[in-house]
Formats: structure tokens, sequence, C-alpha cells
């Protein structure tokens, strides 16, 4: 802000803080382009997207609920669609071990979300606090009943008319994609979503030890490898040995990681498995090329939302952007380069 004074009349002239894009040449086993922004100190009065605590200059975000798409993360999936512009991604174990991602849009409205796969007891967990609406494409009846308790507008392809389509060079069941700005228009309450994290601001250090990278051994081929790129000030996701490249070239890479230790309710991989995210646990936060130890906890009912606290009892304090929150069952260590 710079102040001119000429005689009595004082003209300020404010400088609004506007967010680059910073584009990062990948090239391991495929190149790729990431678009990253840094924490940084908001303007008075300006919209904030409730989901990343980024600006939000049109404020689109606090018009709408959030939007949570049910993903497959199989290699047959690849390359998966809209991730990069997700607020927040929900990583978790399902039936057979494998690993699906509930991805939360709100701030952003891609043309293109998928694979859209089907509905697991997990999802209800996730998106309780959330409200708004879930998209999927079906799923084992026990699913099904579980995913209707929640306070959410459910859309499937029988219902999404021209939300979702299908991809015909693809092979089904990998070729159901969902069209965010049509999934919107189901409504869904309340709006805007709560705030699930703290951000910290530009001045504000994160504390931790500094980390190169970090592999969470979800079961079987699903172990994911996070990599500090201090070019890009984010993580960058490596999955099935390779770089997890978006259908339109992007690396998955955002601002944070949580590692949540939670109980899988009836077993690792099983039919009914799902994870238990009522009460508390044990907790890992990689934030700005830095690892911090904590806890996490929720109260008794399903609509309270997620708590984050450092080992010192406050609440963590996240950089602006997207957070992928990682679900690794109670007991199995982390493997971290520092």
């Amino acid at each position: 802000m710079r102040k001119a004074l000429s005689g009595v009349l004082l003209i300020v002239i404010v400088a609004g803080v506007s967010l680059a894009a910073w584009l990062h040449f990948r090239s391991s086993a495929g190149s790729a382009l990431s678009t990253t922004t840094t924490a940084t100190t908001l303007p008075a009065n300006q919209p904030i997207a409730p989901l990343t605590g980024m600006p939000d200059p049109g404020g689109a975000a606090l018009t709408r609920s959030a939007l949570t798409v049910k993903i497959e993360n199989t290699p047959e999936a690849m390359p998966q669609w809209g991730i990069n512009q997700a607020d927040v991604v929900y990583e978790e174990i399902v039936n057979g071990g494998i690993t699906r991602l509930a991805a939360v849009f709100n701030s952003q409205a891609p043309a293109k979300i998928g694979p859209v796969r089907s509905v697991r007891p997990t999802d209800t967990q996730v998106v309780w606090p959330l409200g708004g609406i879930f998209a999927f494409s079906g799923g084992a009846q026990y699913a099904l009943d579980s995913i209707a308790t929640a306070p959410v507008k459910l859309v499937d392809e029988s219902n999404a008319g021209a939300a979702m389509f299908r991809d015909l060079s693809r092979q089904p069941p990998h070729n159901l994609y969902g069209v965010a700005p049509a999934l919107f228009k189901f409504g869904g309450t309340p709006t805007p979503p709560p705030k699930l994290f703290t951000y910290r601001t530009s001045t504000e250090k994160v504390i931790g030890a500094p980390v190169a990278h970090f592999v969470v051994p979800f079961p079987s081929i699903y172990a994911v490898t996070w990599t500090w790129d201090a070019a890009t000030a984010s993580w960058d996701r490596t999955l099935f040995g390779a770089p997890d490249i978006t259908g339109t070239g992007v690396r998955e890479s955002p601002k944070n990681v949580i590692v949540m230790w939670v109980n899988y309710v009836n077993g690792i991989g099983t039919m009914a498995s799902y994870a238990n995210l009522q009460g508390s646990g044990p907790a890992s936060f990689f934030i700005d090329g830095k690892q911090q130890l904590g806890t996490w906890s929720r109260g008794s009912s399903p609509g309270d939302v997620l708590t984050y606290q450092a080992k010192n009892g406050q609440a963590v304090k996240l950089t602006p952007g997207q957070t992928w929150v990682e679900l690794l069952n109670t007991g199995v260590p982390l493997s971290v380069t520092h």
C-alpha cells in the first residue's frame, strides 16, 4: 500500500494481492505441468474459499455447497480427471485392499471429473459434516444404505442426466465422468460448506522436521510417495511407481498432506470395512516441506467437523491451497526421509 499526500488531498492506492500460477516441468516417467500457489497475506474484505483458505475473487465458493465425487484409483482408471482442481481429497482403503478417492469440490468446477465409481461406507463418515452433493456410480446395498443416512443430495448415473457422461474411448466401468457445473445445479446444503482446516499466513512459519519425501504404505500396489518440491512449494505425488499425472497433464501436487491413523471397522479390505472417523487418534501433518506430529479428533456426533492439534495443543495451521487426507490404518508406520 502506498500513500501519496498532495496538499490536503490524501490518495490511497491499495495494491491487491494477485495469485501467480507457477508452471513446473516434470520429466521422470513423463512430463507434466504443476500449478501451485503460496501462503499469502489476504487483503481486507477479500472473499475466501472455505475449503482452501485461498482468495475467491468472484465469490463462487460462497454461493454453492460442497460437491464430493467418488473416484476410482486403480491403474485402469489412469489418468484421472479433475483431481488437481479439488479443494480436498480423501484417500481411503476399500474392499479388496485397494484405495479410492473422495474428492471434494467447491472453489472450482472442472468440466470432467473421474472416473466416477461406487460408494463405500467410509464416504458416509467423510461427507456427513460437509453436506452438499455426493456423486457416485452406485454400490452394494449395504453401502447405499449407509450413504442414505448422510445429509447429502445423492446423484448417480440414474438421475444425473447431463451431469455425467461415458467416455466411449475408454472401457467400462472406468469411463464414467462427472461435470461439476451441472452437478452443482443439484443444490445441496449448507451453502457455503463449513471450514475444515485452519490456515497460516505468509508470516507464520511452520515448525517441524524438514522432509525430503515420505511413503504412505497403503496395501498391495497402492503405496503413495510424496516428495517435497521446493520450486512449487508443494508435495509431488507418485503412484504405481510413476508421477501421478492428470488427464490434463498436471502433476498431482497439493500444498498439504495429512496422514490420519484410523481404525477400519470390520478389518482391512473386507466388504463391510469402513474408516471410523469418530473419536481421536494420531496424525502427521506435512506442511511447507516439514513434518509436524499431532492428533485428530471428532466429537460423538457424525456432523462434527474434524479438528487437528499439534503436540502443543494448538490448532495445526496449513498452507492455503489443496489438502490431501490419507486415511491409513492404525499401527502402520510411515516411511519418512528427512
